[in-house]
């Protein structure tokens, strides 16, 4: 049997097949990976909300933002060691925080502004931690 690129089939087989290469990435990657991977998610989730909300999507604007903050809360500010971290790390939950009030905002506001901000603050962080990985890997 043979999938035509319209068929469901086809993409069922192409989302079990983008599934497994995420699945194999976090299993093969270190913690700092993974970091650096939760930070992608939550900018690829703040994108597709602010297609959706151009788009007047409201359901899949919710779902892409709650993802994000999922992501924000559960995953980054999650990981946060408080004992070993100090004071960064007390900073970055306060910036966690922002971060996710200002997802909360753009979703209940349609504030695309508040999504530019957010995606925009990620970016810096998520650079940061980008460039700690390739000195420690040097």
């Amino acid at each position: 049997m043979t999938y035509s690129r319209g068929s469901a089939a086809y993409g069922r087989g192409a989302n079990a097949y983008a599934r497994v290469g995420v699945e194999s990435g976090v299993m093969s990657a270190d913690p700092h990976q993974l970091i650096v991977m939760l930070f992608d998610g939550a900018k690829a989730s703040i994108r597709a909300a602010r297609i959706h909300m151009q788009a007047g999507n409201v359901a899949e604007k919710g779902k892409s933002i709650s993802k994000a903050l999922n992501i924000v809360n559960n995953g980054l500010a999650a990981a946060l060691d408080r004992d070993k971290g100090g004071e960064i790390a007390e900073r970055l939950s306060s910036l966690y925080d922002y971060i996710a009030r200002l997802l909360l905002a753009a979703n209940l506001r349609n504030d695309e502004e508040s999504l530019n901000q957010a995606e925009s603050l990620l970016e810096d962080i998520g650079s940061a931690w980008r460039d700690i990985g390739q000195q420690q890997s040097a």
